[in-house]
Formats: C-alpha cells, structure tokens, sequence
C-alpha cells in the first residue's frame, strides 16, 4: 500500500465521480484553528454551543493541569464563526440531519457520546462532539499514512483536511457489505456488521452476491484509479446497491470477516464469484468492535490484566470488603 493508494480513497478525491450513485454530501476545508481545536487536549465547546465543558471533569483528573482564561475557573472556549455558520447551512441543506467524518474516518467509536448512540447530528455540537472524541479522526490528523510502505518518519506532505457531511439515512445494518478489489478483480464480500446475525442474508446470499458483481462492473470497474482497493456499499433492496465508502486495500481498513494474509495471496482462480462471507447463525456472532470505546480504561484494563497495580489494588479492596463484611456479622 502506497501514499498515492491512500490520498485516492480520501472523500473529496473520489465523490464527484461517484456522487449519482452515493450518499448526498457537502464538503467543508477546516480552519486552521479547527485543527488546532481537534489536536487539543480537553473537550471544550465553542460558546455558540449550549453546553460547556471539559474532558478532565468528566473524568474527574485533578492532577492534570487546565489552563484556565484569567483567574476565573472557566476553561477557555474556542471560536470560530464563519466555519460553524457552514456547517449550519449544510445541515440545513442536507435535510436537518447529517453523518459527519473527514478525510477518511468517521468518528464512529465515539457514537457512545451522542444521546441515541449514532453519528446522527442536527447542529454543530453534536460535530464537535464526535469528532473531539473519536481515536479514528486522531488517526486520520496524525497517522494517515503509517501503514504505507513508502511513508517514512518525518515525511512532510500537506493534506487539505475537510469536514464531510452526508445526508443522514436510517439503514439497516444487515444490508451494508464491505468489498475487497484486486487486480480490478472483485474477489471477496463480507457482512459489513459481522457482530450480528441476520437470517436473511442466507436466503437472499445468491441475489446479494449477483447484485454487488453488477453493480462493480457497471459501476464502480474502471472508473476507480486503483488495481486493488476496498469500497462499502448499501443494498437497499433487490437491484439497488448503493456506494458507502472508499478504503485502501491493506491493514489500515479493517478487513472484518477475512484476514489481510488471505487477501493478499496471489490466486490463479478463474472462479468469476467472489468468496462471500456473513454470520451464519448465532453462535457466529463476534463481539461488538467498539463497545469499549465508552467505558472508563481503569475498567479495560482491570478486565484485559495490562494494568497489574490496578489489578492488585483492586484484590486488596475486595480482600478489605470482605473482612468489613466479616467484622460486621461478627458483631
């Protein structure tokens, strides 16, 4: 995987190519003091926002230090009007609701911060709310070319980064599949949401699998820069497919039901149908990939054993609880 492979799977390099068959979408450069606001530790909302506050007192962490305006004890909101006044009009535009990412990622382990635990967003709160949020917008800021074999330490490329918002849709999780191209050859498709079992994607597999090969060639086969590549569709129904998304064929995207190893391997196979993989009864269903994101790291790591102090200071409080509760019944 290249540099090159990854600036071609950025949104605003593919959308107006692909835009009569994908999600209706508005794109937005971001201000440079965006970025300096997303880079920024703490989480702290514009006074244009109703609400106001900090990660730190969230977690309740007083030995970090905030830097506070003055000597009052209020943390220094951001501003920038004319960016938020853009992102207002999209939303209007776009029918009052919207799914936000950037150039790549949308912040979708962060989905536990919004009241009904989706990216769904009808104001700019919520944006800046997913977005200071979410590991895979940091990614997308700092990282977007470590696994890249010509990216090396210190390589200086400037990227425009953007804020897209797209059409808010309410689809069915069953319904979204991931698809793996190479060689301009479509030889793997997978349940996108393969942390759910749905009965009929077994019974309709044949349709699926007709419909998505249809919609490759007619659609998406040589009209995409790259050999090998991975893009997302939603079929909607019998003979509607629809274009999600993007990704570089390699183990930046996530390779859900099938492994980068397998993907990889050169085949001679003359088979025209690609491997197609889904949960095939409940006893497949694999655990949520992001239902951690919202639960306290003292937690993780008390679960996972990588913090062994933690571990022991927690035996220790048991061991302390369970003698209380022995004085007590002694008594």
């Amino acid at each position: 995987m290249k540099k090159q492979h990854v600036l071609n799977c950025q949104f605003s390099s593919w959308y107006n190519q692909f835009k009569e068959i994908t999600i209706k979408s508005r794109i937005i450069d971001l201000p440079q003091e965006f970025l300096d606001y997303l880079h920024a530790d703490g989480l702290v909302l514009p006074d244009s926002c109703d609400e106001t506050f900090d990660r730190h007192d969230l977690e309740g962490d007083s030995d970090d230090e905030v830097v506070w305006d003055d000597d009052t004890r209020v943390a220094k909101a951001p501003s920038f009007p004319q960016f938020e006044a853009q992102i207002k009009s999209s939303i209007v535009k776009l029918g009052g609701k919207v799914f936000p990412k950037l150039n790549w990622s949308s912040p979708k382990d962060a989905a536990w911060i919004i009241h009904d635990n989706t990216l769904r967003c009808t104001c700019p709160r919520d944006v800046y709310l997913l977005l200071k949020s979410s590991d895979f917008v940091t990614h997308d800021l700092t990282q977007p070319f470590d696994q890249c074999d010509d990216h090396t330490e210190g390589d200086q490329l400037t990227i425009q980064y953007q804020l897209v918002l797209r059409e808010w849709h309410s689809v069915h999780p069953g319904l979204e599949f991931r698809c793996f191209v190479k060689n301009k050859k479509l030889i793997a498709v997978c349940q996108r949401h393969h942390a759910s079992y749905y009965a009929f994607i077994h019974t309709d597999r044949d349709d699926i699998i007709s419909d998505i090969q249809t919609f490759y060639w007619q659609r998406i086969n040589e009209r995409f820069p790259d050999s090998n590549y991975v893009f997302d569709v939603y079929r909607k129904k019998k003979g509607k497919v629809y274009l999600v998304d993007f990704n570089p064929f390699g183990a930046v995207t996530d390779s859900l039901m099938f492994d980068w190893e397998e993907l990889s391997i050169d085949s001679n196979t003359t088979s025209e149908s690609p491997i197609f993989r889904y949960v095939e009864s409940e006893m497949g269903v694999q655990p949520a990939p992001y239902h951690t994101s919202g639960v306290p790291q003292d937690f993780i790591h008390l679960a996972s054993g990588e913090d062994p102090y933690k571990l022991v200071d927690f035996l220790k409080l048991k061991i302390q609880q369970q003698n209380d509760e022995d004085d007590n019944t002694s008594d």
